[in-house]
């Protein structure tokens, strides 16, 4: 099962915010791992797609001028790793700055199942949805109205 994150856009004039709601995968990306700076200009993730193009320029220019091939295979490795890894949050922490906010988080097996489970949910009237109950009882009922005299440190004079 994977996890969605149900990304709501920003109220605007005439939106529609549940049919242009984007459902994110959060997981491992294995074309952010194969192609990272493709990957984030597909996605519109401009600053960290110029990002990832100068480091990956960088770690090459390092391997062809020095002797240091192996830590440039490795550090061009490091970076195809952290942008398979992270490619989604950047992805949400992106819409956020766009005014996105976060409205949910859905398990399903896949994009169509998650589509589904958020479509049944947002469908739902709040009247439709149970109050919780309480789990934890109120303090004040569960303390009794006189303390009367107690030894040490849990002695609280002025207090019910």
């Amino acid at each position: 099962m994977a996890i969605y994150v149900a990304m709501e856009p920003p109220a605007g004039a005439g939106r529609n915010r549940a049919e242009e709601t984007k459902l994110v995968r959060d997981g491992f990306s294995w074309l952010a791992f194969f192609f990272p700076p493709l990957w984030l200009l597909w996605h519109r993730l401009w600053i960290e797609a110029i990002l990832a193009f100068v480091v990956t320029g960088a770690v090459s220019a390092l391997g062809e001028i020095s002797d240091y091939q192996f830590l440039s295979s490795g550090l061009g490795l490091l970076v195809m790793l952290y942008v398979g890894l992270e490619g989604q949050a950047l992805r949400i922490a992106a819409l956020r700055r766009r005014g996105w906010r976060e409205t949910g988080v859905i398990e399903a097996d896949g994009l169509d199942d998650a589509d589904t489970r958020y479509g049944l949910e947002a469908g739902a009237a709040p009247s439709q949805v149970p109050a919780a109950p309480k789990i934890v009882p109120d303090a004040a009922q569960a303390r009794p109205a006189q303390t009367g005299m107690a030894l040490g440190l849990t002695h609280n004079p002025g207090r019910t």
